[in-house]
């Protein structure tokens, strides 16, 4: 998939190249569980990868401003 997605990669300005190289990667963490899909299309695979690191990032972020938040005096509006 990288290989098939490299023109669209050389058009990007470089700031957006290191996104782009960043989803990639995730995809590929994800390359054994995607060859137990059989039916989906390659290019499924590695984006249903990129969302599933995406989740799981967000989650992360998640959990630590809302520990953050209790934190600050357990309110959960983020005063006192």
């Amino acid at each position: 998939m990288a290989q098939e997605w490299n023109d669209f990669r050389r058009a990007l300005r470089s700031c957006d190249r290191e996104a782009f190289d960043s989803l990639v990667n995730r995809a590929r963490m994800h390359a054994s569980a995607a060859t137990y899909a059989i039916r989906l299309d390659p290019t499924e695979s590695a984006l249903l990868s990129m969302l599933l690191e995406h989740e799981k990032e967000l989650l992360s972020l998640k959990r630590k401003l809302e520990a953050g938040e209790r934190g600050d005096g357990g309110s959960g509006d983020g005063v006192g």
